[in-house]
């Protein structure tokens, strides 16, 4: 059983680092320019990303169907691990342009690509269930504070932190537009269903080809993503960089998770909340996946370190193969998940 998990964590994770070496490749063979990579980048951060998001946030069938007590804790859980980030990106690394990437890295998992399908393995159809409404619930919530993480720290030409600039970043991402119009899309599919007692349009049905041109953009968001951050890695940066890899590793794969699963341990112990077989493996992917791969995309376009950045998206997602594989040892053996 024990090798099976492992195997389960590598074939979670290893798609993305085999992409991201296909990226490497090819720029050092000069398939991909410079050009090409500015350009992807911004491909994906200004229109794949956003549609993957909406797709994603209006593809929930049922808001009668969220645990609130369990998605209240992951919300709080969060902003802790957040906060915590905030301080040790300041005590870590003088540098400004890097406080925001490391940031980000400590609380924001790649729970959508990654997590999810871990969930599903894990836990089976009850935790893929558990997964996708945490999933619908925690995009909007990550992707706030990602943009805040990498505005927050940046400042205007007289050295001030700029508090109108950040919001003004906050309301025009492309990612929390996608957010935000997937939500609205979803608000008005249940308003239908309380008004009519049936949905009389959805894009799915009326819209066929347009929902479906949507969802083959969901489709290429990651390989894209992937590939360009392979094209802009350097293996030559670790060495400059290896105090904020190694800070921003351990917090994203040992520290965060023991955090956001151990505390729902301890409150299910407590009768605070009901957490079982079907809640920690998705707990376990939320709080314990690589970072997202998103995060280099938006600390290139949001002017932060992006090698940082991508150089914390591959260490994390190695390192997330052994930490992934231990923590569900661990937590088999005390029978908080199904053998």
């Amino acid at each position: 059983m024990s090798m099976q998990i492992f195997v389960t964590a590598l074939e979670a994770v290893l798609p993305l680092v085999l992409l991201i070496l296909l990226g490497c490749l090819l720029r050092a063979k000069g398939f991909l320019t410079d050009d090409f990579l500015s350009v992807g980048s911004k491909v994906v951060f200004r229109l794949c990303l956003p549609v993957m998001l909406f797709v994603s946030v209006y593809s929930i069938e049922n808001l009668s169907q969220v645990r609130w007590d369990l998605c209240l804790y992951c919300v709080g859980a969060l902003v802790l691990i957040f906060l915590l980030g905030i301080v040790t990106a300041i005590v870590t690394t003088p540098v400004v342009e890097r406080r925001g990437v490391l940031v980000q890295c400590i609380f924001r998992s790649n729970f959508a690509i990654v997590g999810m399908p871990l969930a599903a393995t894990l836990g089976g159809e009850e935790s893929a269930a558990v997964a996708a409404i945490l999933v619908a619930v925690m995009a909007p919530l990550f992707n706030v504070l990602a943009v805040l993480a990498l505005a927050m720290f940046r400042k205007d030409e007289e050295g001030r932190v700029n508090g109108k600039e950040i919001v003004w970043d906050v309301v025009r991402n492309p990612l929390i537009i996608g957010v935000a119009a997937g939500l609205l899309a979803l608000l008005v599919r249940q308003w239908q269903i309380g008004q009519f007692g049936a949905v009389v349009f959805s894009l799915e049905r009326d819209l066929a080809a347009v929902y479906d041109a949507l969802r083959d953009l969901k489709s290429m968001t990651t390989p894209l993503a992937l590939i360009v951050l392979g094209g802009q890695f350097r293996f030559s940066a670790v060495r400059g960089l290896f105090k904020e890899i190694l800070t921003g590793t351990v917090w994203r794969t040992v520290l965060a998770p023991i955090i956001g699963v151990g505390g729902a341990i301890l409150l299910s112990r407590w009768g605070v909340l009901h957490c079982g077989a079907a809640e920690y493996p998705a707990l376990i992917a939320l709080f314990g996946s690589p970072v997202a791969v998103s995060s280099a995309i938006m600390a290139r376009e949001m002017r932060n370190d992006e090698q940082l950045a991508t150089q914390l998206l591959v260490w994390t997602s190695v390192v997330s193969i052994v930490t992934i594989f231990a923590a569900v040892c661990l937590m088999m053996s005390v029978g908080l998940i199904a053998v």
